[in-house]
């Protein structure tokens, strides 16, 4: 049963459905992690100065020129993400486990020692490296008594026709009267199916997917003092959402009204290109200076997505459900530059430290015609330049290794509750190598808070999100 009232108008009342996506996308694909071979994660992803690991290909490509055997490996991983969520004085917490892989590729090194030019190895690398997970299941409940998500529809109706209501959010609220024309308020004016607030709010939210890239390099080391390396990388990401909204009048206080459930789901694919240039001087034996430059990755996206929506108003029932919906856009990520130290003491230990700076406010969203001026004003506003710290040390008992590390990435964050939302990961490895073969083992502790909102901040306390996740990861690999 469809209502017919104030179905006038042609005027199209997208603002939901077209800004959809948002800062926050820009966001999820410019936060990179270290992930690849176990190694390399063990240390904290900290080996710019140091190189000699296929991850760093996909950091300081001039790590591919430390080579001097060809080299296979292969990286499998079990990732653990667990959140516990606070909203309204209510703790809830939920898990999810995913496994991957973090790292497959080759380096090829070609011996030129014998050419009398001063170059001694020339090396290519081709494989994949894992730079983000986006594995996650949420839950968020809590009592409300002073708004409703409704509150929002009614705000964004007023004033407008049914008919140009937002196909994805108003307009399903709409066709299961949960949003209905206010009599008192006159033309365009709308009022809500809760006289008084006091219902249990509650969230779901599962993610999927991941974002890595397939790096083809190529590195050379002049006479063992300056090791140069470029990387073209290949990005691939995606991400896959299904979210359900609820509001529950599970204390039996609201007349006329039981629960809704208001539930998203989106796909997002996306694939890009950068570049990234890398130089490692060693201008004494036990010291390494390294130096890295990432150009901005522009990713060209395909969201798919819908919504729909069931009400439960104590005498009767409606479902709806949105039309399918698709849109085609472009996310650039930030430039990034890294420094780095590395140590070299004996044949016995390597320590490396790696400083990242990435200014955050440079993401930006491209459409055709482009929606995003206001969007890419808030990233402006929202966000600013961080600085992302690894360091990494290994000791070595032939043909055994030990290793640890710690990373500190800055809150991308310029203000309100997330400017502290920096996240620290503790890493811990082992290793077993011979002449022809190794294997590594990894774990890595990451952990840290950020603050959402369910809905209109100016309506609804902030959700304290606390992040914990582990990857275990084992590397095989063959030299040659």
């Amino acid at each position: 049963m469809k209502k017919q009232a104030f179905l006038i108008g042609t005027g199209l009342f997208y603002a939901f459905s077209l800004a959809a996506q948002n800062d926050i996308d820009a966001i999820r694909y410019s936060q990179i992690t270290f992930g690849g071979t176990a190694r390399f994660a063990s240390m904290a992803g900290s080996m710019g100065a140091l190189g000699g690991d296929i991850s760093t290909l996909s950091f300081n490509p001039a790590g591919i020129a430390v080579f001097r055997k060809t080299e296979l490996s292969l990286t499998p991983s079990i990732f653990s993400q667990s959140t516990n969520s606070t909203y309204s004085n209510m703790e809830t917490g939920d898990r999810k486990l995913n496994f991957n892989f973090g790292n497959i590729g080759i380096v090829a090194s070609f011996d030129r020692s014998g050419k009398g030019n001063g170059w001694e190895t020339m090396n290519f690398g081709f494989g994949y490296n894992r730079t983000n997970n986006f594995h996650n299941r949420i839950s968020i409940q809590g009592n409300n008594t002073t708004s409703s998500l409704l509150d929002t529809y009614v705000a964004n109706a007023n004033g407008h026709s049914a008919s140009d209501f937002d196909q994805f959010s108003t307009g399903l609220a709409w066709d299961t009267w949960l949003i209905n024309p206010d009599t008192n308020g006159g033309s365009y004016s709308y009022n809500h199916v809760i006289p008084n607030y006091g219902q249990l709010q509650k969230k779901s939210v599962e993610t999927r997917g991941s974002m890595g890239e397939t790096v083809v390099s190529f590195g050379g080391n002049y006479k063992n003092i300056l090791l140069i390396g470029a990387s073209l990388g290949f990005v691939n990401a995606r991400y896959v959402e299904e979210s359900v909204y609820e509001e529950v009048d599970h204390a039996d206080t609201i007349a006329n009204f039981k629960s809704f459930a208001f539930t998203q789901d989106l796909t997002a694919r996306g694939s890009g290109v950068n570049l990234k240039l890398g130089a490692i001087v060693k201008p004494t034996d036990w010291l390494r200076v390294g130096a890295s430059i990432h150009t901005p990755t522009s990713i060209a996206f395909s969201d798919d997505y819908s919504s729909t929506m069931q009400s439960n108003l104590e005498t009767v029932s409606y479902d709806t459900i949105s039309p399918k919906g698709a849109f085609d856009y472009r996310i650039t990520t930030p430039f990034r530059a890294m420094g780095s130290l590395g140590f070299v003491i004996g044949k016995h230990a390597l320590i490396n430290a790696d400083y990242e700076y990435v200014d955050y406010t440079y993401a930006q969203l491209n459409s055709s015609p482009n929606v995003f001026a206001d969007v890419n004003k808030t990233i402006r506003a929202k966000y600013t330049s961080a600085g992302n710290l690894r360091i990494g040390g290994e000791v070595r008992f032939d043909p055994f290794s030990v290793r640890a590390g710690y990373a500190l990435y800055g809150s991308p964050y310029a203000k309100d509750e997330n400017k502290n939302a920096s996240r620290s990961s503790y890493t811990f490895g082992v290793g077993f190598r011979q002449n022809n073969y190794f294997f590594d083992l990894a774990y890595v502790l990451t952990q840290y808070t950020e603050y959402s909102y369910l809905y209109d901040p100016a309506l609804v306390t902030p959700v304290k999100n606390d992040y914990q996740n582990s990857s275990f990861m084992l590397t095989m690999g063959v030299r040659f």
